[in-house]
């Protein structure tokens, strides 16, 4: 199956706490601290497979978390970073916040391994917080913790040449003709649920890539149907033939459709309407010449042509008409920039450290009030309440981020306790 389109989570891993210890050795009775780092969070990077074209592997598994740093241990040992979370993507992935919908990384070009998500930073030992006042420090600082993200995966499918028309005009039996693939083909509507990839082989450097591009409808722009879907495949082609029903088969109007089809290109992309294109006007072996009736082909170069756009008269069943189409596309190709497009980064991951982190403030049944968060728990880290100018500190900190006025409004009373990680205090205002 082929799968263009998944949502996936990412977790990178969290930093390894900072240890507490001291030295313990014979005939050293008051050693120092010695507790060691903890060592640094799993990184989540998506490197290109070439050897993929699909998304379905992210169909089965839609959660990918790094592992976490080890803790560091005694004697100034530092903990074990974790291994680097990678994660294989087809080239052409487009990698899309899940809630804005902005690109954070284009899998495409040059970009064939790109770092989403930083592993936390391990926390430092008590080691780092000797000082000549306090050389016995008995905390050492938390782990930082790693950064998540719903995201979506998008694949574009990356050819030369886009086929584009109403369903059941012809483009996957053209496509079947031309080239090494084989789409499935019947004479219904939406036959082509995904895109076909064929490289047409004309010797050389005339080849090149097809892509059948599912049928669109009008409204497609607005996403009726599978119309974005369908739609986001034709941006990074370099140029499009516009497939119609030139016998006029199902009763529409070969020109009509030419205008639907381009409005719904323009409605969604103001670039895929100047892209370069060439009109194949199909099934002329089912056009029946009564002499009266004006002659279908005549008609369509007759509105396409005065706009710079040429018509070539083809059977897709019988191949008529298909060799001059197909030079036709070798030579506009040869003038056509084979740079290929990719999207810039919109979206910058916020780390923990990078905001001022909430705050949660309960009442439990003791009748205390529980002030938790990972910002509170970071800095009693590297607090030494003990002290008078690390109580000081603590007490600043309180004040400056709110949590003494947010205590107030949840009613707290003078005497009252507040307990924030196994800690507790007496509640007084100044």
């Amino acid at each position: 199956m082929f799968a263009d389109r998944a949502k996936i989570f990412i977790k990178s891993g969290k930093g390894g706490d900072g240890h507490v210890s001291f030295r313990r050795e014979k005939f050293v009775p008051a050693g120092g601290p010695d507790g060691g780092d903890g060592g640094k969070g799993g990184d989540i990077i998506f490197q290109v497979d070439p050897g993929m074209n699909t998304l379905t592997d992210f169909r089965h598994v839609r959660k990918y978390v790094a592992g976490n740093g080890e803790s560091g241990q005694k004697k100034r040992c530092h903990g074990a970073n974790a291994d680097d979370l990678v994660i294989k993507v087809p080239q052409g992935t487009v990698i899309k916040d899940f809630e804005t919908g902005k690109v954070i990384a284009d899998m495409s070009g040059e970009n064939k391994r790109e770092l989403i998500l930083k592993g936390g930073r391990g926390g430092l030992g008590n080691t780092h917080f000797s000082t000549p006042t306090m050389q016995a420090p008995k905390y050492a600082q938390p782990g930082q913790e790693g950064a998540e993200l719903w995201v979506t995966l998008e694949l574009k499918v990356i050819a030369d040449v886009g086929l584009v028309g109403f369903p059941n005009v012809g483009k996957s039996t053209l496509l079947s003709r031309v080239s090494n693939a084989r789409p499935e083909i019947a004479n219904y509507h939406f036959t082509t649920l995904q895109p076909h990839l064929g490289v047409v082989d004309l010797g050389g450097e005339n080849s090149f890539i097809m892509a059948d591009i599912p049928g669109l409808i009008e409204g497609a722009s607005d996403g009726v149907g599978l119309g974005h879907d369908f739609l986001r495949h034709i941006e990074r082609t370099r140029m499009l033939i516009h497939i119609v029903d030139a016998a006029g088969t199902e009763g529409r109007n070969p020109i009509d459709d030419i205008r639907v089809i381009n409005a719904e290109l323009e409605a969604y992309s103001p670039k895929l309407i100047h892209k370069p294109m060439i009109v194949a006007a199909n099934k002329i072996d089912a056009i029946y010449d009564d002499g009266e009736t004006e002659d279908p082909i005549a008609a369509i170069r007759a509105a396409m042509e005065p706009l710079g756009i040429p018509v070539y008269a083809i059977s897709a069943v019988t191949g008529k008409g298909m060799k001059e189409l197909l030079y036709a596309v070798s030579e506009k190709l040869k003038t056509i920039d084979r740079k290929e497009m990719v999207f810039e980064k919109e979206f910058d991951v916020v780390y923990a450290t990078d905001r001022n982190l909430p705050y949660t403030i309960e009442k439990n049944k003791d009748g205390e009030f529980v002030v938790e968060g990972r910002r509170i728990e970071k800095m009693l880290g590297y607090t030494n309440l003990e002290s008078e100018k690390g109580f000081q500190f603590f007490q600043r900190f309180l004040k400056e981020n709110g949590i003494l006025e947010e205590l107030e409004n949840a009613g707290i009373q003078d005497g009252d306790t507040v307990r924030m990680y196994g800690l507790s205090f007496d509640y007084y205002k100044e």
